[in-house]
């Protein structure tokens, strides 16, 4: 589990790429001081496994369903990545809480400067609009944010100085694509919804099979 609060910036240092997999090593620093074989670490917001360390690198192994639903495909050595270490029990929540198993890709559609801030539009999926909450939580490449604005097929983030200083949000252009983790309450809320409804259409229907003398 993650807060969306992005630790340090990596540098890819090598990627070595099997068919549909690649076992990645990146530079770091802040957060290899109690690194441990095992570690989670989140990586453009994609939690991913500590396979192995030095005094100044990281590597994980990301698997094919990692390499398809992420913009790991698009990385190469000397990219820069957001870094973020699991939350420790008793810390601060100074974000939200973010799982680090992404749900799509966004694509940035627009900047638009607004006094000290920066609002940047965000086109994604059609099945993660739903999702999409005014004022709700979204992590983007692991950075996580207030959505601002929801429209038909995208939504607006406000970028403020601290974040644009941080993280490498606004070092991007227009088409660049994102990782896109929506706000795991709605997706609970979804599930919990469908099962109940579920439950109680099979129990309307017995009920009329019975009625009817089918069963």
């Amino acid at each position: 589990m993650f807060t969306g609060l992005v630790e340090e910036i990596g540098t890819i240092g090598a990627m070595v790429k099997g068919k549909q997999s690649s076992s990645i090593t990146i530079h770091a620093d802040t957060v290899l001081e109690d690194v441990k074989l095992g570690d989670s670490i989140a990586v453009n917001g994609i939690c991913l496994t500590v396979t192995g360390f030095t005094k100044d690198t990281f590597s994980v192994d990301a698997m094919p369903e990692t390499m398809h639903m992420t913009t790991l495909h698009k990385l190469k050595v000397h990219d820069q990545v957001h870094l973020e270490r699991a939350l420790q029990v008793g810390g601060r929540l100074g974000g939200h809480m973010v799982s680090g198993h992404i749900d799509g890709i966004g694509i940035i559609r627009g900047f638009i400067k607004e006094d000290n801030a920066v609002r940047m539009t965000v086109a994604v999926p059609s099945h993660l609009q739903k999702y999409m909450v005014h004022k709700g939580s979204i992590a983007m490449d692991g950075v996580s944010l207030t959505i601002t604005t929801v429209k038909a097929a995208s939504f607006q983030v406000g970028i403020i100085p601290m974040t644009g200083q941080v993280t490498l949000l606004l070092q991007k252009k227009m088409g660049d694509k994102v990782n896109i983790e929506c706000d795991m309450m709605g997706k609970y809320v979804e599930k919990l919804y469908e099962t109940t409804y579920e439950k109680q259409v099979k129990s309307l229907d017995e009920d009329y099979l019975r009625l009817n003398g089918f069963i």
